[in-house]
């Protein structure tokens, strides 16, 4: 039988099926007399926790860098939080409930605010959130933790889904694979998955209910696929699959240190995305030549008030010194359309996407904007930063943004700050900037081109919206005129063009990026090999052939098939 998921850790792992089920929690609704043992009971509890978590914290640093026992530091900061704190002080006080279900009201809450956001990788943090109250309440409760780390023989675990602890506690001489209910490839599980080089599939549905203790599965973390109780057909089809992808891994390896040339000599510049510090590190561990989009949004959302210049500043510094002399491109302030903060007006709108958002919202926000550009500024000299702004529709919303930079830069010298030249640029989403990409081009330091916003704009479709995702096409040759307009102009002023959005990193597109002109690629860092060692097998000239095809085609399906003769023929 075959079961579908999310492949979250690429590897293929065969083996005996160990399904992983924690205790249960049951918290009763009972009132409690004693107020002062019930709050020390919960303030032990925490006390504990923390305890623990730094020893986990301990054994992540140990076992694999500083950067992913920042996940831990977080954990702490959320037990550490003073509402927290408070708010389940005042439901024990208040309403006298026992401390158990007093603290899980206020953690159901924080749950919801961040299940609600549309951005998946906020969603993702609820988990965090769950991991850390649960162990708070099997101190309460006093259950028992189940510790992975005990198994002692070859295992794929099955679970309803893995907490950051839970994982980085697996054994994985014996765990050779895991696979889970729910999750998606951006939580934490999974992101120590790919570090530890763990095959793991999430989201699988039926899982549990098809997988029994000691059965033979297959964890295909490639396709995203779990193969139960397989034929001898099967495990001989992944055995050679398996022996493939090693193989394919070794080859990559090659290009780690290599540059992105084409065989006829263009060189152009393999960046990643991150959206925290955290995500450095699979950059670097690839090769990336420098950072292309640092997504800042997710330092603001979630919280209950906006981050300090000084906690800005310490995330901008940790990341620039991380890349060392590597370019790092940190976007403004992103929020609006599917990403929401409390604390600034984020309020529903009809049309979200084309609505109160982005640079928008900054310059209406503009003390919130000031604070973060000052800690931009002030952490220019611990790396090679550069600035770009966010959904740039004209002319003046450049130049009033960049105003803004430049007044807290002489702010910011007079108060005797050191700070490094830093190139502006802004992102190409909507089809007025494209098209007035030749006057852009005299007043920004460079462009990058975000693909998903700028194919919805395109084509006025909605790209959450199914009955509309025919119309997100991006080969469509209306989409590649615009692309080519932008980098045309760029190369006219002597400037540069890069892409963040998903068609930098598509290997079936890369032929038509590369031929428009592109100078920088940036995407997940699981794809930079992929595309580098593509590029190196690709004639510029021929691509530039290709491109010139393409935007003279009528149809999306035209692209697509001459791409396909292309790419058949490398």
């Amino acid at each position: 039988m075959k079961l579908y998921g999310i492949g979250a850790s690429k590897g293929i792992a065969i083996g005996p099926v160990f399904k992983f089920n924690r205790e249960k929690i049951k918290i009763d609704s009972s009132k409690i007399e004693d107020i002062e043992k019930e709050i020390e009971k919960f303030e032990d509890a925490v006390e504990q926790s923390i305890i623990e978590i730094n020893k986990i914290r301990y054994k992540t640093v140990k076992n694999i860098d500083e950067n992913h026992g920042a996940i831990f530091d977080a954990h702490i900061e959320i037990l550490k939080d003073p509402e927290l704190h408070k708010e389940t002080k005042d439901l024990i006080i208040s309403e006298k409930l026992n401390c158990a279900k007093a603290f899980k009201n206020i953690i159901d809450k924080f749950v919801i605010i961040f299940n609600e956001m549309d951005v998946e990788y906020m969603k993702e943090r609820a988990n965090d959130i769950i991991d850390v109250s649960n162990r708070v309440l099997y101190h309460i409760l006093n259950i028992d933790i189940k510790d992975l780390s005990k198994i002692d023989k070859n295992s794929i675990i099955i679970a309803d889904e893995l907490t950051p602890s839970e994982t980085i506690s697996l054994n994985t001489y014996y765990v050779i694979g895991f696979a889970t209910l729910k999750g998606c490839n951006t939580s934490h599980s999974a992101i120590m998955a790919r570090t530890l080089e763990v095959p793991a599939v999430v989201g699988v549905k039926g899982l549990l209910e098809f997988c029994r203790n000691g059965d033979r599965i297959i964890v295909d973390g490639i396709d995203g696929e779990v193969i139960v109780e397989p034929s001898e057909e099967e495990i001989e089809f992944y055995e050679k699959k398996a022996k493939n992808y090693k193989n394919e891994l070794l080859d990559l390896k090659e290009y780690k240190n290599k540059q992105s040339t084409t065989k006829d000599g263009r060189t152009v510049e393999i960046s990643g995305n991150i959206a925290s510090s955290e995500d450095v590190e699979g950059i670097l561990e690839k090769g990336g030549d420098g950072i292309g989009l640092y997504r800042t949004e997710y330092l603001f959302i979630g919280k209950k008030y906006c981050p300090t210049e000084e906690e800005q500043y310490n995330s901008y510094k940790q990341v620039l010194e991380m890349m060392g002399d590597k370019p790092v491109i940190i976007r403004t302030l992103d929020i609006g359309g599917d990403k929401d903060v409390e604390y600034m007006d984020t309020k529903k709108e009809l049309n979200p996407f084309l609505g109160h958002r982005a640079i928008r919202m900054c310059l209406e926000n503009q003390d919130i904007f000031k604070e973060q550009v000052r800690a931009l500024l002030r952490a220019s000299i611990y790396g090679n930063l550069k600035i770009m702004f966010p959904m740039i529709a004209t002319i003046e919303e450049f130049r009033e943004a960049k105003a803004i930079v430049l007044k807290e830069k002489k702010e910011l010298l007079k108060e005797g700050y050191e700070i490094k030249h830093i190139d502006i640029g802004i992102m190409i989403e909507v089809p007025s900037a494209a098209l007035l990409a030749d006057h852009f081009a005299k007043e920004v330091d460079f462009f990058s081109i975000g693909t998903n916003d700028l194919i919805q704009y395109t084509f006025a479709a909605d790209r959450m919206n199914e009955k509309v995702s025919y119309l997100y096409q991006p080969y469509h040759p209306s989409l590649l005129r615009l692309i080519k307009m932008v980098i045309d102009a760029s190369h006219k002023e002597g400037k540069w063009t890069g892409m963040c959005g998903e068609l930098a990193g598509n290997e079936k597109a890369l032929p038509l990026m590369l031929g428009l002109g592109l100078d920088e690629f940036s995407m997940n860092s699981s794809n930079i090999l992929k595309i580098r060692k593509l590029i190196c097998k690709f004639d510029y000239t021929k691509a530039k052939k290709i491109a010139d095809k393409a935007v003279n085609m009528t149809s999306s399906k035209e692209v697509e098939n001459l791409l396909k003769r292309e790419i058949d023929r490398l």
